[in-house]
């Protein structure tokens, strides 16, 4: 890329020990990793998508995904942190960086910009969230119920994650990008519920349904 990139999609795997082997769980046909992969390439607002990719997965990764264009790249790595080293020097200084979890594989693009849109406004943090929707109950040490807690400002989270390039520079002192302190004081955008995060057999079978349901493999 001759340019600076204004705007970077780490998508990662690196939430529980199998989510790389659960990137590659195949829906209608396809690992749900290329479905992620292609709903960002489909938000012309995104620049650069770089999949951060375990060694023990790079090669599947990089099979499952096929030839790439020049907006999509594999960095083979143990964490965010070196993926994040590879790309910084095609970075603009006023580039926004979104952290997407791979296995939310149908998020909406309208969500992505939203995300987008928020942090170039300058959110230091910005999550897309859905109101919680089951009533949710409050437990002593022996698992006995104890009370209903009020779900009014109760919110569950979703990904991509967006961040200024500075504020996310500091993200990255921190172990986890999507570590309750380094969220704590983010703004909210409104989530969606096709961004569900894909990990179990039920899941997959919603999956099935949903790119039924469109009628085609991209997010809406």
């Amino acid at each position: 890329m001759s340019q600076l990139v204004q705007s970077v999609v780490f998508v990662t795997v690196a939430h529980r020990t199998a989510d790389p082997e659960a990137a590659l769980a195949v829906v209608n046909g396809e690992v749900l990793l290329a479905h992620t992969v292609r709903g960002l390439l489909g938000t012309p607002e995104i620049d650069l998508v770089a999949v951060v990719a375990p060694e023990r997965c790079a090669a599947a990764f990089s099979g499952a995904l096929g030839d790439l264009p020049a907006r999509c790249r594999i960095v083979p790595g143990p964490s965010l942190r070196p993926a994040f080293a590879a790309v910084e020097p095609e970075l603009s200084p006023d580039a926004v960086v979104l952290v997407h979890d791979a296995l939310r594989s149908f998020t909406p693009q309208g969500t992505i910009r939203d995300v987008l849109g928020a942090a170039r406004a300058g959110r230091v943090v910005v999550v897309p969230v859905l109101p919680m929707a089951d009533t949710v109950k409050s437990t002593d040490e022996a698992r006995l119920i104890t009370g209903t807690v009020d779900r009014d400002g109760l919110r569950t989270a979703q990904t991509p994650v967006g961040f200024p390039l500075p504020e996310f520079r500091a993200a990255l002192g921190t172990d986890d990008i999507f570590d309750a302190a380094v969220l704590a004081g983010a703004a909210t955008v409104p989530g969606h519920p096709d961004a569900m995060r894909v990990a179990s057999a039920f899941e997959l079978t919603l999956a099935e349904a949903l790119v039924a349901l469109h009628g085609h493999e991209e997010p809406l």
